[in-house]
Formats: structure tokens, C-alpha cells, sequence
């Protein structure tokens, strides 16, 4: 059965991801995964190098080893302003993955990007 991880961490995600994309991609293509998502915290800095990475290992058929697929974990609150909670107001954030499809869902992260 073939698995693909879709919620990676790459060195873009301070404070939570420590792996390189070199590293990560070079795993994924020994441990014959079909694709594998990068989705770091807040932002997308990484996806050039990971795009690029995963066109320098094309197989027979000029297509990349292991399919990129671009991503980001977004923080989802109602007030980003509120930094303080108790026991009876609970902290409501929390995270949501989005995967790009298409250059459409690209576009569409970049722009969620920059208004978070």
C-alpha cells in the first residue's frame, strides 16, 4: 500500500520542523512514497526549494520521483488579538491544513498567506 505524508514540517517552521527538504525529499523517494506535502506554520518560504528539489530527481518519464505537493498550516481563531484564556473561556485557535490542487489552490494559499 503506498502513504504519502501531507503534514510536514520542513526547517521553515521555526520552532517545530528541524528536517531540510533535500532530507525529507531523499526519504520520500527511498521509502518509494508516490508524494509528499510540505505544510509549514504560517508561511510558505520553503515551496521554490521543495518545487525545485523535486524536478532535480525526475524519473524515466520527466516527471518528478516523488510528487510535491504545496501546502501550509494555517492558525484559525476569531480574534487574533486575544492571547489570554481561563478554564472557563477555552482556547478556541486552532491549526487547518490546505493543500494545493492546481496553480488555482497555489494562488489561493498565497493569498491566505498574506492576509494571515
Amino acid at each position: 500500500m503506498k502513504f504519502s505524508h501531507l503534514h510536514v514540517h520542513t526547517q521553515f517552521s521555526l520552532l517545530d520542523g528541524a528536517a531540510s527538504i533535500q532530507s525529507l525529499y531523499k526519504k520520500a523517494i527511498n521509502d518509494g512514497m508516490p508524494a509528499l506535502a510540505i505544510s509549514d506554520h504560517g508561511n510558505m518560504f520553503g515551496v521554490f526549494e521543495f518545487v525545485k528539489e523535486a524536478y532535480n530527481h525526475k524519473g524515466e518519464d520527466g516527471k518528478p520521483k516523488v510528487k510535491p505537493i504545496v501546502g501550509c498550516e494555517f492558525y484559525i481563531t476569531e480574534n487574533r488579538h486575544k492571547k489570554t484564556f481561563s478554564k472557563e473561556e477555552k482556547d478556541p485557535r486552532c491549526h487547518q491544513i490546505l493543500l494545493a490542487k492546481n496553480e488555482i489552490g497555489y494562488k489561493n494559499l498565497i493569498k491566505l498567506t498574506s492576509l494571515g
